[in-house]
This record gives structure tokens, sequence and C-alpha cells, in this order.
């Protein structure tokens, strides 16, 4: 698979370690920066690996801040994205599941490299589960970004 990675300089190396992670489960992986510690800005980076999902480029992507919060938000005004923002396996595992999410967002200063490593290969290994129920409110989901993002 394919996997669109970012951070911003808060994430860094969380970003780093996940890549070699990523890249250890044989996935491809096309990184869209920060590369530096330098003060940047977490949009720039977020936006670049989600317009990468949301065109094909990519399978799935995954992006890294300080908290995990500024790049989800970003991530998920890309339409075509549902990006989850999770800090936990239950939600890792359910956001697949039951919202076919195709971006992973959590926090440098909020996990760990174990914990990092246990949501990623969860994320990436967990298939949408599909069924009228899901795949309905995927639609709505979907209904709202057309609706909305003109």
């Amino acid at each position: 698979m394919k996997i669109a990675i970012a951070c911003d300089h808060g994430g860094l190396n969380l970003k780093n370690a996940m890549k070699a992670y990523v890249e250890k489960l044989g996935h491809e992986t096309v990184d869209f920066g920060t590369y530096t510690f330098d003060s940047c800005d977490y949009t720039d980076f977020a936006q670049k690996a989600a317009e990468a999902v949301a065109n094909g480029e990519c399978e799935r992507g995954i992006v890294v801040c300080s908290s995990g919060i500024g790049v989800s938000i970003v991530a998920n005004k890309v339409p075509g994205v549902r990006c989850a923002h999770c800090h936990d396996l239950y939600c890792a595992k359910y956001t697949r599941l039951h919202n076919d999410a195709n971006m992973l967002a959590f926090g440098e200063k909020v996990i760990g490299e174990g914990m990092m490593q246990e949501l990623v290969y969860t994320f990436l290994n967990t298939e949408f589960e599909g069924g009228e129920r899901h795949e309905r409110r995927v639609a709505k989901i979907k209904a709202l970004e057309e609706k909305y993002c003109k």
C-alpha cells in the first residue's frame, strides 16, 4: 500500500519512526515533510498529504503534530478525506471498520513509539466492514462534503 505521511516540527521524531515502521511492514511511503525541527505550519504539510490521498496518489495517509489535532482538522478540510484523530487501538480499529477512514492522525506529545506502531498496524490492517448501515453513513459524509465543499 502507498501511504502519504506528513508532520510539522512538533511531530518530526515520531513521523520519522513511523515512516521506518511503515516501510518495515512492506508499505511504500510518500513523505510530504517537514524534514527539519525549524518552526513551520502544520497546515502546509497535512494539506499535501491529504490531497495525495484524496486524488488517489496514495491509498491512505498518516499525519503527526504535537497533539494530532491540528493536522486532523486540516486533513478533514480536503474533500474525500476521512481523517481520524486516534490515540487508542479501539478508535484506530473502528474508524476503519465503520467509517472507512483513509487517514490517521496522532500527536507526538501524546503517544510513544510503541503505541504509534500498534495504531499504525491496526489502521493499515483493518478493512472497512461495509454493510448497509456503515455504507449509508459514509455516503452521508460524502453528501455533506458535496453540499459544503464547493
